[in-house]
């Protein structure tokens, strides 16, 4: 058993109170433990995904308390890419709010930020279901007060709205968890997959209803149609690191539905046959074309960003929903590509509002620092439209491939080909007002003069612009990782074996199961 896997969840939960108790008052000094941590973060994940990259499964029993009766963290190829990619996240996103000036706009930013991460990193380590039920809520009671970092009415009342639907979503967990339960008598995924395995045809009526209401919960975390409602207000009103940060938070939904249903609930158990493919691949592909469609017809750049989110997460989950070892492995790239390029236009578009003072898409006097950020617009476009060169282009590749064999293959192909040239249409049109037909317009010499975005913000920024371009250089040895990794998730017995012992063989009971 390993102590590092703890880590990442242990280190942010002691640094947020001890921001909150010692350095309250002190910024500056917020900031350096924040940046601390995140560093110390990204060095424990690199780590934790070095030692798994060879297929290895990491174990850590709280209290060396066994599973199922105990809590466990389990660490695979999976989890510890996505502990990896949070953190990699987490440490620009950070960067941009201490160099504009957001993390000083209201209070208690540093120790919400971590507290959000604390949430995160336990969601992808968290070896049962019920924790992350728990680590969901961690990172939701964050979320709520980064929502409405800096106040204003709009923020509160989308606020609002994010609180009451995940709510909403945190309830259909709580009943799915207790519909589990009563029909497995465990809420550990290794000992369910070994369990539900052994319920009979005749005995699935609630295992299944479990397995539905759990399908519904991860599609709204994943902003799914028609549960994504709740996405477009919170996003585009959240405070530009925020809503960055919040780019990782849809792709916790997409990991559940991998890991739960690859290894609880895989395509072949009789117990929930077509449940995939029946709704789930229609609501993806369903959730791509609104995605766009809205891209198009988007009259703030924020908002703009907030659907192509909602498209992005589309692909991914018209990918996943065809769970095969390959479609699997293109979800995996894309959801690496699609959460660097999404938090990248949410801060390139806090750039836009910094330089010309609002976001709407008209035609207006050029911004401040204009040429710069207008060329990072102009990658990040390309990036999320899926245009040639960059990693968004080959994800959409690999997507289309592995849906070749399918019976849907003409849909999706359709579908996603069609969203592309709609995708590629809305970001022309905004980036043509905001940058070029600026050159156009009378600059008002009595309005007051607007700063230029800080030179950490730009560097945030360009950062993950950076990354991307490393996502596609380096997309034969991603796609051949993720490609090692989905052919581990259809493989579950190594993990099994790990957290509960010899697969196949049912743990044993308590008195009176």
């Amino acid at each position: 058993m390993t102590h590092w896997i703890v880590a990442p969840v242990i280190l942010p939960a002691l640094l947020a109170p001890f921001i909150v108790l010692a350095a309250r008052y002190h910024i500056g000094i917020q900031r350096v433990f924040s940046v601390v941590g995140v560093l110390a973060l990204i060095a424990t994940a690199a780590g934790l995904a070095w030692q798994t990259s060879d297929g290895t499964v990491l174990l850590y029993q709280l209290g060396d308390w066994a599973a199922p009766f105990g809590i466990v963290l389990v660490g695979d190829r999976l989890s510890t890419m996505m502990v990896l990619l949070t953190a990699v996240l987490a440490l620009f996103v950070l960067l941009y709010a201490i160099g504009s000036g957001w993390d000083d706009r209201g209070r208690h930013f540093h120790a919400l930020f971590q507290f959000q991460l604390m949430g995160i990193m336990g969601a992808f380590l968290t070896g049962d279901l019920f924790n992350l039920f728990v680590f969901f809520e961690v990172l939701l009671i964050a979320s709520y007060g980064l929502m409405i970092h800096a106040g204003g009415d709009a923020r509160l009342r989308a606020g609002v709205q994010y609180v009451l639907f995940n709510l909403i979503g945190s309830t259909l967990f709580l009943f799915a968890l207790g519909s589990i339960y009563a029909e497995a008598g465990t809420l550990n995924m290794a000992d369910l997959a070994n369990r539900v395995d052994l319920i009979g045809p005749d005995a699935t009526v609630g295992i299944r209803v479990a397995a539905v209401l759990l399908l519904l919960v991860f599609a709204i975390k994943a902003a799914l149609v028609p549960l994504h409602f709740w996405l477009p207000s919170s996003y585009a009103e959240a405070p530009a690191p925020v809503a960055a940060l919040f780019a990782i938070m849809t792709k916790v939904g997409a990991y559940a539905i991998i890991r739960v249903y690859t290894m609880i609930f895989p395509p072949d158990v009789e117990v929930t046959a077509g449940l995939h493919d029946v709704w789930l691949l229609p609501a993806a592909l369903v959730s791509l074309a609104i995605g766009m469609i809205g891209v198009l017809a988007a009259k703030k750049l924020d908002r703009l960003i907030t659907f192509s989110v909602i498209g992005s997460m589309g692909m991914v989950m018209v990918s996943i929903s065809l769970f095969t070892p390959a479609s699997i492995a293109a979800a995996l790239y894309y959801i690496v590509h699609s959460t660097l390029a999404g938090a990248a236009l949410f801060l390139i578009s806090d750039l836009v509002r910094t330089g010309r003072g609002n976001l709407h898409l008209t035609a207006q006097a050029p911004a401040a620092g204009a040429a710069l950020t207008a060329a990072l617009f102009f990658v990040g476009a390309i990036a999320m439209a899926g245009l040639p060169p960059l990693s968004g282009f080959i994800g959409k590749l690999l997507v289309l491939e592995a849906a070749y064999d399918s019976s849907a293959m003409a849909w999706i192909w359709v579908i996603v080909l069609g969203s592309s040239l709609i995708s590629i249409l809305g970001f022309a049109r905004a980036g043509s007002i905001l940058f070029w037909k600026a050159h156009g317009v009378t600059v008002d010499e009595d309005a007051p003069q607007l700063d230029r975005p800080s030179v950490m913000s730009y560097v945030a920024v360009g950062g993950l612009v950076a990354l991307l371009a490393a996502h596609t250089v380096f997309a034969g040895v991603v796609h051949g990782y993720t490609t090692t990794m989905a052919a581990q998730l259809f493989a579950p017995e190594p993990y099994i074996e790990t957290v509960v012992g010899t697969p196949g063989k049912l743990s044993t009971p308590k008195e009176g199961y």
